[in-house]
């Protein structure tokens, strides 16, 4: 399952990767750079929420079962490792 992250350490990741544009020159900046930053941060939040929609999904599915399984157990994290594959690749079809 995912990890969660706190929004220091969003906003710790967004300053890293803005400073790591900043010093490239073949990046043009279009707007102030505290923009940009939030606009990573952002990213880094919506990113994450869809990965906690898909990992809901992957979990609901397996409570579905008939046979109730056990959470931690090996059949477990195989069917939840199945079930988060097939929402990812779902999702990839968009993209």
């Amino acid at each position: 399952m995912t990890a969660r992250i706190s929004r220091e350490k969003i906003n710790h990741l967004s300053r890293k990767i803005l400073e790591l544009i900043f010093h490239d020159d073949e990046v043009e900046f279009l707007d102030e750079p505290n923009e940009i930053r939030l606009s990573i941060f952002r990213s880094i939040e919506e990113e994450l929420k869809l990965f906690d929609t898909i990992e809901k999904r992957a979990i609901k599915k397996i409570e579905s079962q008939k046979k109730p399984i056990e959470e931690g157990s090996r059949e477990w994290e195989i069917l939840f490792r199945k079930y988060y594959d097939e929402e990812i690749s779902k999702l990839s079809k968009f993209f």
